[in-house]
């Protein structure tokens, strides 16, 4: 099919002229509609408006120059191919019009099947298909439903509500009991209700219907539910869509057509076999939207063997060429196979896994590729606990294990509900007949999805796997009654409220809460789980991955851990030394009492007398924390945060005092602790008296720590093990601050290092701005920067995590100023170019000067991959998230530095 273009830039492609490298320009669907298109598979004929077509009219709020005229062409010669006019009474050409972004967006914008039906060609089109009336009504009430909806914002439960009125007199709750009567009484029903909403009756011109629905997928990359979408995948909001226009196939011409979907290995396990659903007599919105429960797509064979036995031969020859698991969607018209998509299908975090495994034995991807192909985000799914079952739980309804995982929570029937218990911090499960993509805010907030309808191509199932939330399709036992607040199964009644437990793997459904147990994963990277001897493919396959990383890795891990017990637990999970170990921590509890009496002295001898005490059960931690180390490099930051937050609040303490006061009661020593917290406070302590500042201004403070950690080390070695201590001067601004604590400093490690084996490193925590824009001053005085992102963040951007994140992030997440939070994924553009600056120039200044980071970016897969780029040596994080970090960096590595052998 070829078409004369009427405009110098060229904003519509016909299929034949597109392939699946082209996904910016064409979006994903259009591209392997393309590459199908040249593979020689039987895709119904069509063309793909641009993604920059959209980007224009988005702009601009009008088409582009020249885009009328160039559809206008492709029209033509896609009649001229097909021998049929768009919308012709005696035999009409109808056409899909369907979305496609870059990025798959499952129900995210829209769709209009049957474009060209009106009330002439809706005879013609009964005629074509052998004087199948109903056939032809059906296509038609479904047109003007998904046009209303869609393009003219007709509320779609008012078609519903239609349907279903018409279903009851029927005495049915099935669409297909509906019959040609039926179906052309529901046709005017439906203009009756465009007509109400609109103010107009629905269009009969075929070109209107077309020029109007694609104009409402361009609009629809805008809609609420997409932004939202787009927003939780942290996909750019620039794209826009492409729009395909395909020639229509249909699946709802009676037992002999249907329409499907399938994946060339199971999405939820990544287990090799064939995997999908298959509905007879419906066109393809009835499978993704859940509205009749689907068979296995095994139960094709019976049906139509020799559509079966094509639709495995290409979706064999599909993940061949794509080297992955594909996503297919077809239609049978009348025992022709069509192919309507295929895309690298979303899976969950343990398919990813497992299936990146098998395509390096079947020699498709190496290993670099299968580490490409898998992320920290799934790996840290992976390590979620499971459900620890026994016979006191027993399942009242099993579905569709559509997206793997153990979920409990409060059962709440609408998105809005969902929303609202959520915000107050409570776990829910959103239950629903079926989703639809009105639910996204109401999924984002559950912690698992249960539907009555639907299989695993359905909304619920496809959209929860995206999220990595736990969701069970399909559980038909389940009666759910929204309006009533519950549902209903096994004769017991489960109102609002009320919690449940779902499985996602198994798909069972529990009354109350189950307990869980740790994960397979967790298990293995704790040391509990041979890989090389345990019949679980997962576990192997995380292990292989994993191996391969830490090969490819250049960026060593280290973990954030203050006590000799999270010290262990990171080593267990791979972690390569201690990158920040908080010593305020170790100064609550019973040892509270020590640094009141440190704060409330007012001579010398009792300031002493404080530190003295400290001593011993300061070096005490280190020694604990040396010992499980074992010469890995540990790096302790000195005291950081301002003393008044291990003393009572200002305003606590003042009614404490009067109170006792006005009883009589002897409040001497809790007057002077007033006195002295009236003395410390501070409008704004983060940016007082802390850090650094606090060891300048209260003498023998740093001192005593400094004193302990040599000490500890000491011991350590003379006990014949290891310790490789690393002291950490935070908050500091000025190059002077640190000349001053390392002078003291190293008289003190001299003085108890003496001859013995130990080697202490000096460096600071880079943590305010001026710190990073004079990095190569305080070089000179430092032996390592370690980037303290947390800080760096807030006094970068002039806020405090702790009182904006509840405040306006929302908001400005909503309005997109915030693509995710700088506190989550670091600001490459602020925050990391102050980084990156320090980074260069403190290397500049000392070229062997050590860099690592220690705020929580340093778990942040995104941010990890900065890291690696900027060139610092080591990232640290929570014991939890060092697997992940290990991962991202040999992803890092491998898109960074190149691929080598298989």
């Amino acid at each position: 099919m070829a078409a004369q273009e009427t405009d110098d830039h060229k904003y519509v492609y016909d299929f034949s002229e597109g392939n699946k490298d082209l996904k910016d320009l064409l979006g994903g669907k259009g591209a392997n509609l393309a590459e199908m298109t040249n593979l020689g598979l039987p895709v119904p004929p069509g063309f793909t408006i641009t993604t920059e077509a959209c980007q224009a009219y988005l702009a601009t709020g009008r088409e582009p120059d020249g885009l009328a005229g160039q559809i206008e062409a492709h029209l033509r010669a896609l009649e001229r191919e097909m021998g049929k006019r768009l919308g012709d009474p005696g035999d009409p050409l109808l056409v899909s019009v369907r979305s496609g972004a870059k990025f798959s967006m499952p129900g995210m914008m829209e769709t209009v099947l049957n474009v060209g039906l009106n009330d002439q060609s809706v005879v013609g089109l009964a005629a074509q298909a052998g004087q199948n009336d109903r056939f032809a009504w059906d296509s038609y009430r479904r047109l003007i439903q998904m046009f209303g909806k869609t393009v003219c914002e007709v509320p779609g439960e008012e078609f519903e509500h239609a349907l279903d009125e018409v279903k009851r007199a029927k005495g049915t709750h099935n669409d297909l009991d509906l019959d040609a009567d039926d179906l052309r009484g529901l046709v005017d029903a439906y203009k009756k209700i465009f007509a109400k909403h609109t103010g107009r009756e629905f269009p009969q011109q075929p070109r209107e219907q077309l020029d109007l629905a694609i104009r409402a997928v361009f609009e629809s990359w805008n809609a609420e539910r997409a932004v939202l979408y787009r927003r939780q995948e942290r996909i750019p909001a620039d794209l826009g869509t492409a729009v395909n226009v395909v020639t229509m196939v249909f699946g709802n011409l009676g037992p002999d057509s249907g329409t499907g979907v399938a994946f060339t290995r199971d999405p939820g396990s990544g287990a090799q076999g064939i995997y999908g659903d298959y509905l007879a007599n419906a066109q393809g919105e009835d499978v993704v939207a859940g509205i009749r429960n689907t068979v296995p797509l095994q139960d094709l064979e019976r049906l139509d063997k020799s559509s079966y036995d094509e639709l495995l031969s290409i979706m064999a020859r599909l993940e061949e060429h794509y080297r992955d698991l594909c996503d297919i969607e077809f239609t049978i018209e009348r025992g022709k196979l069509w192919m309507l998509q295929t895309r690298v299908g979303k899976r969950t975090a343990a398919a990813a896994f497992v299936i990146a495994g098998q395509l390096v034995d079947e020699g498709l991807i190496d290993l670099n590729e299968a580490l490409h192909r898998v992320n920290g985000a799934q790996l840290a799914q992976l390590m979620f606990p499971r459900f620890q079952l026994d016979h006191e739980f027993e399942a009242v309804a099993t579905g569709i294990g559509a997206s793997p995982g153990a979920a409990s929570g409060t059962v709440v029937f609408t998105s809005a509900r969902a929303v609202e218990l959520a915000a107050e911090g409570k776990s829910v499960i959103l239950v629903r007949r079926e989703t639809n993509p009105d639910d996204l805010n109401g999924m984002i907030a559950a912690q698992g999805i249960l539907t009555s309808r639907g299989g695993k191509t359905s909304h619920a199932a496809v959209v929860a796997r995206g999220m990595g939330k736990t969701c069970v399709s399909g559980a038909d036992e389940i009666d759910v009654n929204v309006p009533a607040k519950r549902f209903t199964v096994a004769g017991r009644t489960v109102g609002e409220g009320d919690v449940i437990s779902i499985d996602g793997t198994t798909g069972k459904v529990y009354l109350g809460e189950v307990p869980v147990m740790p994960s397979e994963v967790v298990q293995y990277f704790e040391g509990s789980l041979d890989p090389e001897h345990i019949d679980n493919p997962l576990v192997r396959a995380v292990h292989r991955i994993m191996t391969h990383a830490d090969g490819r890795r250049r960026l060593a891990v280290r973990t954030n851990a203050d006590t000799g017990a999270d010290a262990a637990r990171a080593r267990r999970f791979g972690a390569e030394g201690i990158g920040l170990c908080r010593t305020e921590h170790m100064f609550l509890g019973d040892r509270r009492e020590l640094v009141e009496r440190l704060i409330l002295a007012r001579a010398e001898g009792e300031r002493d007398e404080a530190l003295a005490a400290l001593l011993p059960l300061q070096r005490a931690d280190f020694e604990e924390i040396f010992r499980e180390m074992d010469g890995l490099p540990v790096t302790v930051r000195l005291i950081d945060p301002p003393l008044h937050e291990f003393l009572p609040p200002l305003e606590q303490l003042a009614v404490n005092v009067a109170v006792a006061q006005e009883r009589g009661e002897d409040v001497a020593k809790e007057e002077a602790l007033l006195a002295a917290v009236r003395r410390m406070h501070e409008e704004n302590p983060m940016l007082g008296l802390r850090g650094v500042r606090l060891g300048l201004v209260i003498p023998g403070l740093f001192a005593m720590q400094v004193r302990a950690i040599a000490e500890a080390a000491v011991a350590v070695v003379r006990a014949g093990g290891r310790a490789c201590p690393e002291i950490m001067v935070p908050l500091v601004g000025a190059v002077q601050e640190l000349e001053t604590v390392r002078a003291e400093a190293e008289k003190i490690i001299a003085e108890v290092v003496g001859d013995s084996a130990v080697e202490v490193l000096i460096g600071t925590m880079i943590e305010v701005p001026r710190a990073a824009l004079t990095a190569g001053q305080i070089a000179e005085a430092a032996e390592f920067f370690s980037f303290g992102t947390n800080d760096l963040t807030q006094m970068a951007w002039g806020f405090s995590r702790d009182d904006v994140e509840g405040a306006f992030f929302w908001r400005y997440l909503e309005l997109g100023i915030f693509g995710i939070s700088p506190f989550e994924s670091i600001d490459t553009d602020g925050v990391g170019r102050l980084v990156r600056i320090a980074a260069e120039e403190g290397r500049a200044a000392r070229p062997g000067l050590k860099l690592g980071v220690c705020g929580e970016h340093g778990g942040d897969p995104d941010s990890v991959h900065f890291f690696h780029e900027v060139g610092l040596d080591y990232v640290s994080c929570s014991p939890f998230r060092v697997p992940v970090a290990r991962l991202e960096a040999g992803r890092a590595a491998v898109e960074t530095d190149g691929s080598d052998s298989r």
